[in-house]
């Protein structure tokens, strides 16, 4: 009897060593034009963000983290899909029908593109969303909500025509509410902060801690405090419900920082989020000593933050300056750690690296693709394609007639163009680029686009109305 007595302990014992691992939660919180050097943690000398340094300090931190378009809505499509956002005809953010057509865009995204939370609901998983959306625009009738994409819950600015809008804001709280509901069942959450996108309306409280910098810098610096303070609200409510040990946490942003306007304008309301606040020339975000910023292809515009926190998994402390990681990695990274099977008919763009979050080094085997359509000035907005394959990026313009080559592992500042040196390099790289291009759709999906007879004209809201301007943080 008490040898049975014993085997059966040793048998429990021993199924309970096989079990698998809980699935974890997920969180992804992705900012808003926040620059690569915009964290105290990657070196800058008068911005303060102790809780994502925090972050970094119980996860991961990886420097080569590129997003695949240097604005929101494609880059959001990124990491949403999993797959170029150019394959959905989003080349660059949604704006008004009027406006989306001429540029080869649909009115939003396809519902029918695969999405991560899609995947992860019929997994098991219960979804939500809080913050900005901008996968359509707020005068856009007829777009499809966000349980279209699978999505469970939400509260989102920069949603649809007559959509119920939730306010700036209240992105954490919201977010926190869900965690707290959901503590017993494996969630996914997005978390989509305003910050630090203009218009630039700082509380009161983080102004006030600014206090002693000029007017352009603390403007800057207290909305980046807000946005950390909203990384630490979600942090909280982690603690709080008893999960943070099994919830993988991420944080990063949808591009470079925003180009610093020339002189202070009257503060202004943004139809799309509804804030008012100040305009660019207080967007003094920084890159880290990156070239180029928002809008552009250079490594300024698509490299940004992106740190991870999965406790007992990710080692603590870690910074990851050789893994070549992408917004179009994360789906199925994150379908991999969730122990989610991707469907056979699924065709993305990245690679599964969950090593990489387990702290083990992954050498990448796809290249990578940027497109882009919108500005194209010069120093550093000219190029309208980038490919990168191993340390090598070269950046061309659309008939490959003018290129920029770059070797990054010795020059992640772009500051020397080798092209003349490696033409076989330029040469294969440019045939990568005109080949990839080559697999994109010609044209939107032809039912992704808002009835004619339903669009309203161009609404005045969203444009730069001058109202009195008072401290910083009172807009």
């Amino acid at each position: 009897m008490l040898l049975r007595l014993v085997l059966l302990v040793l048998a429990a014992a021993s199924l309970r060593a096989a079990a698998p691992a809980p699935r974890p939660n997920i969180v992804v919180i992705f900012a808003d034009d926040w620059g690569w050097g915009d964290l105290s943690a990657h070196g800058s000398t008068w911005l303060r963000t102790p809780h994502l340094d925090r972050l970094a300090a119980e996860g991961i931190d990886f420097g080569q983290f590129n997003v695949l378009n240097p604005v929101c809505s494609p880059s959001r499509t990124a990491v949403m899909t999993g797959q170029y956002p150019a394959r959905w005809s989003v080349h660059q953010h949604f704006a008004h029908p009027s406006q989306n057509r001429p540029r080869g865009m649909p009115d939003w995204l396809d519902p029918r593109a695969p999405t991560l939370p899609r995947f992860l609901r019929a997994a098991g998983y219960r979804t939500g969303h809080f913050g900005k959306w901008h996968l359509t625009n707020r005068q856009t009738p007829g777009a499809p909500r966000p349980e279209a994409y699978g999505i469970d819950e939400w509260a989102v600015f920069n949603g649809g025509a007559g959509w119920p809008a939730a306010k700036v804001g209240e992105t954490a709280e919201n977010a926190a509410a869900f965690i707290a509901k959901h503590r017993d069942q494996p969630f996914f959450l997005n978390v989509w902060l305003h910050e630090t996108h203009t218009p630039h309306a700082p509380s009161p409280a983080a102004a006030a801690q600014w206090a002693h910098l000029d007017e352009q810098r603390r403007v800057y610096a207290a909305v980046v405090t807000d946005g950390d303070n909203a990384v630490g609200r979600i942090l909280e409510a982690l603690r709080a419900a008893g999960v943070a040990d099994r919830t993988l946490v991420l944080f990063s942003s949808d591009n470079g920082p925003e180009s610093t306007g020339r002189t202070p304008r009257p503060a202004y309301t943004e139809g799309d989020s509804g804030v008012t606040g100040y305009d660019t020339y207080y967007s003094v975000g920084e890159t880290g000593g990156l070239r180029g910023r928002k809008r552009s292809l250079f490594e300024g515009g698509v490299r940004v933050p992106f740190l991870v926190r999965w406790p007992g998994r990710a080692p603590a402390g870690v910074r990851d300056e050789t893994t070549v990681f992408t917004a179009v990695d994360l789906l199925p990274t994150l379908c991999a750690a969730a122990g989610v099977t991707l469907p056979d008919d699924y065709r993305g763009d990245g690679e599964n690296l969950l090593p990489a979050l387990l702290g083990e080094p992954v050498a990448r085997t796809r290249p990578v693709f940027w497109e882009w359509r919108g500005n194209q000035t010069e120093p550093d907005w000219w190029p309208r394609f980038a490919v990168r394959d191993g340390g090598w990026k070269l950046l061309l313009t659309a008939d490959a007639g003018r290129v920029s080559l770059h070797r990054l592992p010795e020059d992640r500042a772009e500051a020397q163009d080798v092209a003349a040196e490696n033409p076989a390099i330029v040469a294969r790289l440019s045939r990568l680029a005109l080949d990839w291009r080559a697999t994109l759709p010609s044209a939107p999906p032809a039912d992704c686009f808002a009835p004619a007879d339903q669009v309203a004209p161009p609404s005045e809201a969203g444009k730069k109305a001058p109202v009195r301007k008072g401290k910083a943080g009172q807009p």
